[in-house]
């Protein structure tokens, strides 16, 4: 069955989102094989080429399972904008509408989802490297929140939105301020898409998803994330990189530098995916319409099927 039968119908989009280590990607997945679905990545580390353990993007056997887009398309050491994002979002969807399929926004990168679904217009202007690194030798001397300060005497508006350690996205907002002499707030504009989108949300008990963070970050390191780190560094990405000082990477300079041994860093990366999950659930609660599904219950699976299937008008065929 097509899941667009009339263009006159508003096409459906379905969101998959939640915190880290939720499992978001299992359940994307599982219901577009159930649902002729395709992924469209929304999460703003797993676009890096090389870059696949630190940021737990789906594995090559689960990206066989069903067609996933939005993977790879940048190398570590090229920068990737909020612009570049919407666009490729809204490119791909159109493609797998006109394949009569369902795209499946997966993610946790809370900006990216809200762009898509509020309809965001983001100025295209281009990175400017010797701009940025001057913010950012700044920030070292005084601290990211003397730029969020600075950020508030110009757009205010922007400022109330970016937290005041949220280096990157204060120095973007300043560097869009910079180039045109307008706040990024003006520039930007929203129109809703003309989707009909079905937001489902994985969250659990907070202590559960940390033992669950816990458990997967202990398992990224046996499954190669040292390997992973060396291949890059010798590849030239360096830790300057905003790539390399993500979470998942940046934790274990340390320990490649001689500072620290493998289970501080270890332990530095949980406590900083801890703190991206309480950051993304923050997000989270400026997106309207979220229908939340508990992560760790047994039903999560039927529960999520019947919601699917009741909003695509079909049978929630549990076999």
């Amino acid at each position: 069955m097509s899941i667009v039968s009339d263009r006159r119908d508003t096409p459906k989009a379905l969101v998959v989102l939640g915190p880290t280590a939720s499992g978001k990607t299992a359940l994307a997945i599982s219901l577009a094989e159930r649902f002729d679905g395709e992924i469209v990545n929304e999460d703003s580390r797993q676009v890096y080429r090389y870059m696949d353990v630190g940021t737990a993007k789906p594995t090559r056997e689960e990206r066989a399972r069903v067609p996933h887009h939005g993977f790879d398309v940048v190398y570590p050491d090229e920068s990737w904008t909020l612009a570049q994002q919407l666009r490729l979002t809204l490119e791909t969807m159109e493609g797998v509408l006109a394949r009569r399929r369902l795209p499946i926004l997966c993610g946790a990168t809370g900006q990216y989802l809200r762009a898509g679904l509020e309809g965001w217009s983001v100025p295209e202007v281009p990175p400017n490297p010797e701009l940025r690194a001057r913010l950012e030798r700044e920030a070292g001397r005084s601290g990211a929140p003397a730029l969020h300060a600075r950020l508030w005497q110009v757009d205010p508006v922007s400022a109330d939105r970016i937290m005041p350690n949220d280096l990157r996205r204060i120095a973007r907002a300043l560097e869009v301020w910079y180039a045109t002499g307008r706040p990024l707030s003006e520039l930007r504009r929203s129109e809703p898409p003309p989707y009909d989108f079905l937001i489902l949300g994985l969250t659990m008990e907070r202590a559960r998803l940390y033992e669950r963070i816990d458990r997967r970050a202990e398992g990224q390191l046996r499954a190669g994330l040292l390997d992973e780190i060396s291949r890059l560094l010798r590849h030239g990405y360096d830790w300057s990189l905003p790539s390399m000082r993500s979470i998942g990477y940046g934790e274990f300079e340390p320990y490649f530098e001689g500072a620290a041994d493998v289970e501080e860093c270890l332990q530095r990366f949980k406590y900083d995916c801890h703190d991206l999950a309480r950051r993304q659930y923050i997000w989270f609660r400026r997106i309207n319409g979220i229908n939340w599904l508990d992560a760790s219950s047994e039903s999560l699976a039927g529960d999520a099927l019947g919601t699917v299937a009741a909003w695509l008008g079909r049978r929630a065929e549990t076999s």
